[in-house]
C-alpha cells in the first residue's frame, strides 16, 4: 500500500509538473478582428460583464452589463445614455465573417432602457452568466442598488434572481421571462455570497458557481449544482463540500481563493480539464488561469496568461472581468478569452472611447 500511495503520488506529482510547464507556455494573443466586430460608433457603444451562451450551432448570446448607448466621434463618446444591460446575437464564430445585433429597450419617451428590469421594481440587474437546458435559458441576474458613495464603487448587491427565458431564440426585446429569487445568495454582512459567476452544464447537472467574500480576506470559489432538469427547483440544489455534497447550504467550503465575482469554468478538450480563468484578485492588470481534473477541483497553483496593458494608459485605469468564451472557438486547442478596461473617472471613459469595450484575446494551448 505505501509502495502504492508513493507511485501514485509521483505520478500527480509529474502531471502537475507537466502542466506548470505548459501553461507558462500558452500564448496569449490580442484579436484586433474580433474588437473591431464590436467597436461601434452607434447605438450600442461599449459595456462590461461580457457573458456568452451557444443558443444554437452559429448563434451565440452575449449578455452585458452597464453599457452605453450613443454615439462616438473623434475618439470620445457624444449623446451617451449609460443602461444597466444589454444582450447581443453572435451569428457566426469567425470574425470576418461574422455578424453583431444588439438589443436594449426603450422608454415610452424613446430613450434607451435596459433590457431587463426586476419585476419588484428595486435597483437594477448586471447580467451574469446562464446557460441552456432543455429548450429553456436560464439567466443569474445580480440585483443591485446604489449607494450614497458617489465614486465608481457607489453601489451594492441586494440579492440574485434566476430568471427562466421559456422562447430563447426570439430577439431578447421579445423574451417571455419569469424571474424567482435565489434562496441561497446573501448579502450585506460579514460575508457576501453569490451564484451565477459561472455555469457548466454537463453530466445531467448545471454547475453553478459563485463567490464567497470573507471581510478582508476576497474572494474565493464557492460551488453549487441542480439537476439540468429541474433548475428552479432550489429544493433539489446541492452544495460542494470539501469531499461532496449536500442540501445544506451552510456547508458550502471555499475551493479556490483570488478570484473575482464573475469568471469562467469551461471544459477544454485539448488538455482533458478545466479551465477556470479570472482577472486575479477581481481588479488587476493580470489574467490567471487554473485547471482540474473535475468541475469542483482540485484546482492547480494559478498561472498568468497576460498582463492587460491598458492600465499604463492613465492611473485612473483598471482592467477586470477575464473569462473564456468556450462557445467561441473554432479549433480544440484554443480558447478565446475577453475582459474589460474601465476608469475610475467616467470622464475619463467618455472621452477615451477606447475604454470600456469586450477586449479580446486568443490562448493557444500548446
Amino acid at each position: 500500500m505505501l509502495v502504492f500511495q508513493s507511485v501514485r503520488g509521483w505520478l500527480l506529482a509529474a502531471t502537475t509538473l507537466t502542466w506548470v510547464v505548459h501553461a507558462a507556455d500558452w500564448p496569449a494573443t490580442p484579436l484586433p478582428q474580433y474588437d473591431r466586430l464590436f467597436q461601434r460608433t452607434n447605438d450600442w457603444t461599449g459595456a462590461d460583464g461580457d457573458f456568452t451562451v451557444t443558443l444554437t450551432n452559429g448563434l451565440s448570446l452575449w449578455l452585458f452589463s452597464d453599457t452605453f448607448v450613443g454615439g462616438v466621434q473623434n475618439g470620445h463618446r457624444t449623446h451617451t445614455t449609460m443602461v444597466h444591460n444589454s444582450a447581443a446575437w453572435q451569428h457566426g464564430l469567425d470574425p470576418a465573417s461574422a455578424t453583431v445585433e444588439f438589443f436594449h429597450r426603450q422608454t415610452v419617451a424613446g430613450r434607451p432602457d435596459s433590457l431587463i428590469t426586476p419585476a419588484d421594481g428595486h435597483g437594477w440587474f448586471w447580467l451574469f452568466d446562464a446557460v441552456m437546458t432543455q429548450d429553456r435559458l436560464y439567466l443569474f441576474l445580480q440585483q443591485i442598488e446604489s449607494t450614497e458613495d458617489h465614486s465608481a464603487f457607489g453601489f451594492r448587491q441586494t440579492g440574485v434572481t434566476l430568471g427562466e427565458v421559456t422562447n430563447p431564440l426570439d430577439p431578447p426585446t421579445q423574451w417571455h421571462l419569469r424571474q424567482q429569487r435565489l434562496p441561497f445568495a446573501q448579502f450585506g454582512g460579514a460575508e457576501n455570497r453569490g451564484f451565477g459567476s459561472a455555469v457548466l452544464a454537463t453530466n445531467g447537472y448545471v454547475y453553478v458557481y459563485g463567490y464567497r467574500e470573507h471581510r478582508g480576506d476576497g474572494k474565493h470559489m464557492i460551488l453549487a449544482r441542480a439537476p439540468a432538469t429541474a433548475v428552479l427547483d432550489f429544493p433539489a440544489w446541492q452544495f460542494r463540500t470539501h469531499d461532496g455534497w449536500t442540501n445544506d447550504v451552510s456547508g458550502l467550503a471555499d475551493l479556490c481563493p483570488r478570484l473575482a465575482s464573475e469568471y469562467s469554468v469551461s471544459w477544454l478538450p485539448a488538455l482533458q480539464r478545466y479551465v477556470l480563468v479570472c482577472t486575479e484578485n477581481g481588479l488587476s492588470d493580470k489574467i490567471i488561469a487554473r485547471t482540474a481534473p473535475d468541475p469542483w477541483g482540485p484546482w492547480s497553483a494559478s498561472r498568468v496568461l497576460y498582463h492587460c496593458p491598458e492600465t499604463t494608459w492613465s492611473h485612473h485605469v483598471f482592467c477586470y472581468a477575464a473569462k473564456a468564451h468556450p462557445g467561441l472557438a473554432l479549433e480544440p486547442g484554443e480558447f478565446i478569452l475577453t475582459y474589460a478596461a474601465n476608469s475610475f473617472q467616467l470622464s475619463e471613459v467618455i472621452h477615451d472611447a477606447r475604454l470600456y469595450w469586450p477586449r479580446f484575446l486568443k490562448v493557444q494551448v500548446q
